[in-house]
């Protein structure tokens, strides 16, 4: 199957996608690789944060019924969480960009519309 041309519309259809879920929009516009490194980023560094704050919230509750308590979650947890999720976000933006930048090329290089031709002298 061929690959669709990136035009503008769509090319804002994935940015839209991206921004909801980094690398979504990338795999849709047809760049598996990179979309595939964005979605590891961005999920690998959500489920760092949710099981630092999975164990921090276990301790709460430990605390709370007065139980001995698991030892304080690891700082490098959230730090690279944190981590990962920004480096997916600037790497979804410069995708992003070069998705727009891309859908302008191809749009220039179409042959012009006829309804965007100047109309010619009534005789």
């Amino acid at each position: 199957m061929p690959k669709m041309p990136l035009n503008r519309d769509r090319a804002l259809a994935c940015v839209t996608l991206n921004i909801s879920l980094p690398g979504w929009g990338t795999l849709k516009a047809g760049k598996t690789l990179t979309g595939i490194g964005e979605l590891i980023f961005s999920i690998g560094g959500f489920l760092l944060l949710l099981s630092w704050m999975i164990t921090w919230m276990g301790r709460i509750l430990q605390s709370e019924m007065d139980e001995q308590m698991w030892p304080v979650p690891s700082a490098w947890l959230w730090r690279a969480g944190v981590i990962c999720i920004v480096i997916s976000w600037i790497w979804t933006a410069i995708t992003c960009f070069s998705l727009m930048r891309e859908a302008k090329a191809y749009e220039q290089s179409l042959p012009p519309r006829l309804s965007e031709l100047p109309k010619p002298p009534k005789l």
